[in-house]
Order: structure tokens, then sequence, then C-alpha cells
């Protein structure tokens, strides 16, 4: 009995601290969470403050709520709402994630499934690109859309990801045709099923994480890019909102800090909901082309 009893204590030991141990590690998870997320947390909550009270302290909980900076910061400074830079926004995003979906799927397919004369050196190449920073190639690309006549226009924003011209997308999706078995592309076409029919029809099916994880990047990157839009739009009818955000800010006045604030937390709003929306695939994509691949 004193053997069974001293087991028993020894074990009930062994849960507190287990016990112990998982109500630490959730708290320190929780600590690190709360640090890494209180600055978006503040952004929401600054967002209904008054200009005056944004500075008054770091608590995030406003103390007179009020819709004025997302009111005035809607209208703008500018003959055009915000909604007008939204729309602007969708409408380079829209085509920009679609050309980039089908291209960098074909790329991808052809590097992945065929043979072809300068494959490896073209897949080089594709390998390099991913190690070249975009500032390099910014001077020429200006210099040849300028001399095409697409400046101030979405055509710079949209054609070079209609023709597959982002290598990490490519290679993520060559990594992860790699993973994929190769027997139901054969028994398509031994059924009679050309290339094209055996990419829509089979192909494309199974890469359904990889390309949501490629869409959802798309969106994400140009919805947060400031550098293109500025470079080749210059009329503020044509601004997405990264570049409408600029317009809040006067250097010749004070800044309407609550009105910035607002229009951020707008603006961040869709991003968060589609990714969180499609987390599960983004997760998946990513982990089945890394880990396989």
């Amino acid at each position: 009995m004193d053997m069974d009893g001293f087991n028993e204590a020894r074990a009930a030991r062994r849960a507190r601290l287990r016990a112990l141990s998982a109500a630490l590690r959730y708290l320190m998870l929780f600590t690190v969470g709360l640090v890494m997320l209180y600055p978006l947390i503040w952004l929401v909550g600054a967002s209904f403050k008054t200009n005056a009270e944004i500075f008054s302290g770091a608590g995030f909980i406003p103390r007179h709520p009020t819709l004025d900076g997302y009111i005035e910061g809607w209208r703008t400074s500018t003959p055009y709402t915000f909604g007008r830079f939204f729309w602007n926004s969708f409408l380079i995003i829209l085509p920009k994630v679609i050309g980039t979906a089908i291209s960098c799927t074909m790329a991808a397919y052809a590097f992945a499934r065929f043979d072809f004369p300068l494959k490896k050196v073209l897949f080089t190449s594709v390998i390099a690109i991913l190690l070249l920073p975009n500032v390099v190639t910014r001077i020429p690309q200006y210099m040849l859309f300028r001399d095409l006549g697409w400046l101030d226009s979405f055509l710079p924003l949209w054609v070079p990801s209609a023709f597959a011209g982002d290598a990490f997308f490519v290679f993520m999706l060559v990594q992860f045709l790699r993973s994929l078995p190769a027997d139901m592309e054969e028994a398509a076409r031994v059924d009679g099923a050309n290339s094209l029919q055996t990419l829509v029809y089979i192909v494309v099916p199974m890469l359904a994480p990889a390309l949501i994880s490629v869409c959802l990047f798309q969106f994400m990157w140009t919805m947060n890019d400031f550098l293109g839009p500025l470079i080749y739009l210059s009329s503020v009818e044509k601004y997405p909102v990264s570049l409408a955000l600029k317009l809040s800010i006067d250097t010749t006045e004070a800044f309407e800090w609550n009105r910035i604030l607002a229009m951020s937390v707008l603006t961040i709003t869709p991003a968060l909901v589609i990714f969180f929306a499609a987390q599960r695939y983004f997760i998946e994509g990513i982990s089945a082309g890394g880990v396989k691949g």
C-alpha cells in the first residue's frame, strides 16, 4: 500500500509539473503574440481617437471614440473619395493575380514535365533572377515602358506578370509539380488528351493549394506595393490605396494622423480577411511544395 501511495503521489506530482509547464508555455506564447500584435491593435484603436488623443498615451482604447478619422479620411483632400483608390487597386490586382496564376502555371508545367533545348539554362536563369534585387531592373524597365508609351497606365504593372515575370512563383510551382506523380497525366494522354487538356483538367486541380498560395502572395504584395505605382503612375485618379495614403500627409500643415490611421485600417482589412479565409490552403500549398519538393 505504501508503494502504491508513493507511485500515486509521484504520478500526481508529474501531472502537476506537466500542467505547470504547459501553462508557462501558453503564457509565453500569449505574451509574445501580444507584443507582436500590439501595433496592429493600437492602429485599430487609434483610428477611433482624435488627432490630439493619439499622442496622449500608448493605450489603444480611445477615451472619446469618434468616426471623424474614417469620415474625413474617406473624403480625402482630392476630388476623389477613397473608394476610387480602392477601385484602382482592384483594377491593378485582379489582372495581375489572374495573369500570374495562368502564366506561371504554364511556365512551371513546361519546366517540370517537358524536355526542350536550353531547358537547364533557362531554369538556371529563373533561379538567378530570384537572387537579383528588383531595384537593379527598375531603370531598364522604366525606359522600356517609356518607349512603348505605357507610362501613366496600368500596363507596366500588368504585363510582366502576364508573361511569368515573377520568378519566385515559377520556382514554387515547379517544386510543387515535381512532388506530384505523373501517372494521372500519362493516363490522360493515353485516353487522347493533349498537353493543354492535361494541364487544365488534371494538373491544375492538383495544383490548387499551390495556386491559392501564389494568388495570396501576389494579392498581398500588389496591395502593399508602393514603389511600382509611384514610378509608373502620375495621375491622381489612377492611384491605388498605397499611394492614396501618401496624399493624406501634407508637409505644409499638421498631419491628420487619425485620418491616415483610419484609412490604413481599411487598406489592410481586405488582405487580412482574404488571408485568414484561405489560411488553410495557403499553409498547405507552402508546406507541400517545400517538404516534398
